[in-house]
């Protein structure tokens, strides 16, 4: 009995036996072929770019998925990226003084208009249109709204006429760009750069931009860009601190009679005087 029991024990540690060594061999080899399995979709990944975009784009969808499944909507890892907006320290003095004045006045926060003040310096740099004069038009036709729109189709913050000047937004992805407010500054600018061009001076071309130049008056627009324009040239320069005005002021009773200019501040009557 004893002996049998023993041959018995000995059984079963060389089945154990066997069937760790079978274990082994087989993950052994399970790992081996999973290694050659990877180095091989490595290679044949870093030689094919569109299967590796491919993959990349099913793994972003099934992410995608799996966070509309927890949180109930989708992770955008670019909104922040999409913020027209910054810090208006970062910016130099003279142009985070304007910033920060624009925003008292305006009733606007600073980090979206710290972005739209270094784009006005920056293009107006390459256009030789002094920034200020951008800033004031921006002011007097919107107020820094960038969804503005008037009531004959003006749009953005420089109210531009976007079906007049819609070969202009192509650039940017289409009429739709006219809300973006980076855009529609670069439009604006481009606009009044014509304008100023057509009529031979700055008070001509300012004419021209509201759509008055074949009207008798025009309404004081170009009065009021060029007061705003002088103040934001005041705090630029560091002068003594421009008087802060109401930001929606009452427009200047508009003359009567045949002919004269009836619109609200900033509307532009464009259809009627050249498209602009």
């Amino acid at each position: 009995m004893k002996k049998a029991g023993l041959r018995a024990v000995s059984g079963i540690r060389t089945f154990v036996g066997d069937i760790a060594a079978g274990f082994f061999e087989v993950t052994h080899s399970g790992l081996a072929l999973l290694g050659l399995a990877v180095a091989f979709a490595a290679i044949t990944l870093s030689a094919r770019p569109d299967l590796r975009q491919m993959g990349a784009d099913q793994l972003m969808g099934w992410l995608q998925e799996r966070q509309v499944e927890i949180n109930g909507f989708a992770l955008e890892a670019v909104a922040s990226e999409r913020a027209t907006a910054g810090n208006p320290k970062d910016l130099p003095r003279e142009q985070a003084a304007v910033t920060y004045w624009l925003s008292k006045k305006y009733r606007v926060a600073p980090e979206p208009l710290a972005v739209l003040v270094g784009e006005a310096y920056a293009v107006g740099a390459r256009t030789r249109l002094e920034p200020t004069l951008i800033l004031a038009v921006m002011a007097v036709e919107s107020g820094f709204n960038p969804f503005a729109q008037s009531a004959v189709g003006a749009q953005g913050l420089m109210q531009v006429m976007t079906r007049v000047h819609t070969d202009k937004y192509e650039d940017f992805g289409g009429r739709f760009a006219a809300f973006d407010p980076v855009a529609n500054l670069r439009v604006g600018v481009k606009v009044l750069q014509e304008c100023i061009q057509r009529a031979g001076s700055l008070e001509g071309g300012l004419r021209f931009y509201v759509g008055a130049a074949n009207l008798p008056d025009d309404g004081g627009y170009a009065g009021k860009v060029l007061a705003e324009h002088q103040r934001l040239r005041q705090v630029a320069q560091g002068a003594a601190r421009a008087p802060l005005v109401a930001a929606h002021a009452p427009a200047p009773a508009a003359p009567s009679g045949p002919g004269a200019l009836t619109r609200q501040p900033g509307e532009k009557v464009a259809l009627l005087a050249g498209g602009y």
